[in-house]
């Protein structure tokens, strides 16, 4: 079990490496003006997201959800562990917006000012000390 535990711990912050950098990413690349540099931003938010991030976050919800089996009783019974699953269910949430974002930006579709993603960028660090507490 502390096999898996490691692992999930692993997983979640790679997971949250890319949670953190995308939505920056998302800021300069709103901020860029020429071609070369949008072009550059996509090829950056491409692996990230595809490469690290969603990778991550399905990684860190089978070891999650691994780890729940050893006693899901006992854990959905704990308000602690019913707030984190809620505040894991918001990061999903947040992933596929960003998943959403990163396809408006792939097709220079994007409608946002870089002001908008700096706020975006605090919501999984809320989240992240949320859970760990």
């Amino acid at each position: 079990m502390l096999w898996i535990k490691a692992f999930h711990v692993i997983f979640m912050v790679t997971w949250f490496a890319g949670l953190f950098y995308l939505p920056r990413l998302f800021v300069y690349h709103a901020m860029c003006k020429d071609e070369i540099s949008n072009e550059r931003f996509k090829i950056m938010e491409r692996k990230l997201f595809y490469g690290i991030m969603t990778p991550g976050a399905v990684l860190t919800i089978m070891s999650g959800s691994w780890l729940m089996s050893y006693d899901s009783v006992g854990y959905l019974s704990s308000g602690w562990m019913q707030l984190k699953l809620a505040l894991v269910l918001l990061l999903i949430v947040f992933h596929f917006y960003c998943g959403k974002l990163y396809i408006n930006f792939q097709r220079n579709n994007n409608h946002h000012a870089h002001n908008f993603y700096r706020w975006l960028n605090e919501i999984p660090t809320i989240a992240l000390i949320i859970i760990i507490i």
